[in-house]
């Protein structure tokens, strides 16, 4: 399957459109000096070496390991999925089971799908927002109760630093601080979330919420963003960006609220348990039988009424 699906030419083609042509580049790897043996000799003397060749495989495939060409395989349908989780799993070093999740969550599609929770600020200031910040988390791993405060979120949060790091999208987010104080004039204000960023080069703050997102929520956190970037961040180092993470939010009072906004922000919604596939697909079916029995008894109705 994997020679196959690899090295057919409308993979290959398509590849090569989206990547560098040395990446789609035939190698085939040989097995030197392969030790033929005398059946006859029970002395096993060696009578013949030769070189043996495998088949060829395009370069890129070596981007990642085999176990996780066999989740990407096994797992996605499209080409694009599988060139996107090749890359993905590459640039944050993910291991088959982190792998796993981010394909179950649907990683290619909350990171490279249209949004509009961005700020002008934030795509202003950061280009690449779009597909480096994802716009949907899910945060099954934290086991949180139907209903649950902010400190219980932020504290499962911190318990849970390293899969709530790989759930944003990148391991290059740094944990700073938990409620991290910031003073303005003679009020302190505390961000829930503090962290840096290594490759865009700023701080980021996350603000947790239990509630359904309100434009006010914008505010604070845009004040916090001005105490960062006025008595915290260093001169080498870009303005900082801001994310609300709550558990819904109305898309059209978001695009409302980032469209005036100037400060590097963005709205989040995250969901407290990933639905199995195997759930989606019962659910499915059940839709669908009841979607032909409704059809069935309309059909019936109808035929009643012509026959009066």
């Amino acid at each position: 399957m994997l020679y196959d699906e690899y090295s057919s030419v409308d993979f290959l083609n398509f590849v090569q459109s989206k990547l560098n042509p040395e990446f789609v580049q035939l190698e085939t790897a040989q097995l030197e000096n392969i030790q033929k043996r005398d059946a006859i000799n029970s002395s096993s003397l060696i009578v013949q070496s030769e070189t043996a060749q495998l088949p060829a495989f395009p370069k890129f495939i070596g981007l990642t390991s085999f176990t996780n060409h066999v989740a990407i395989l096994c797992n996605c349908k499209s080409y694009e999925q599988r060139l996107f989780y090749m890359l993905y799993a590459n640039k944050e070093r993910l291991c088959c089971d982190e792998l796993k999740r981010s394909i179950a969550n649907d990683t290619f599609t909350t990171l490279l799908r249209s949004k509009k929770n961005l700020s002008k600020g934030m795509l202003k200031n950061y280009p690449q927002a779009g597909i480096t910040f994802k716009d949907e988390l899910f945060l099954d791993f934290l086991n949180l109760p139907e209903k649950h405060s902010e400190n219980k979120l932020k504290k499962s949060i911190v318990e849970q630093m390293k899969n709530f790091i790989l759930e944003l999208g990148s391991r290059e987010f740094l944990f700073v601080d938990m409620e991290y104080v910031l003073q303005v004039g003679a009020s302190s204000y505390k961000a829930d979330l503090l962290f840096y960023h290594r490759g865009l080069q700023a701080l980021v703050a996350i603000e947790l919420k239990t509630t359904k997102f309100h434009p006010k929520d914008l505010g604070q956190l845009e004040l916090y963003l001005e105490a960062l970037d006025r008595d915290v961040r260093k001169s080498n180092e870009n303005p900082s960006i801001g994310m609300i993470l709550c558990p819904s939010a109305d898309q059209v009072v978001v695009e409302y609220a980032m469209s005036r906004s100037m400060s590097p922000t963005l709205i989040a919604e995250y969901k407290k348990k990933l639905i199995p596939q195997e759930t989606v697909q019962k659910l499915l079916g059940e839709y669908c039988a009841s979607f032909e029995m409704g059809a069935t008894q309309r059909k019936k109705v109808s035929t009643k009424r012509k026959n009066k």
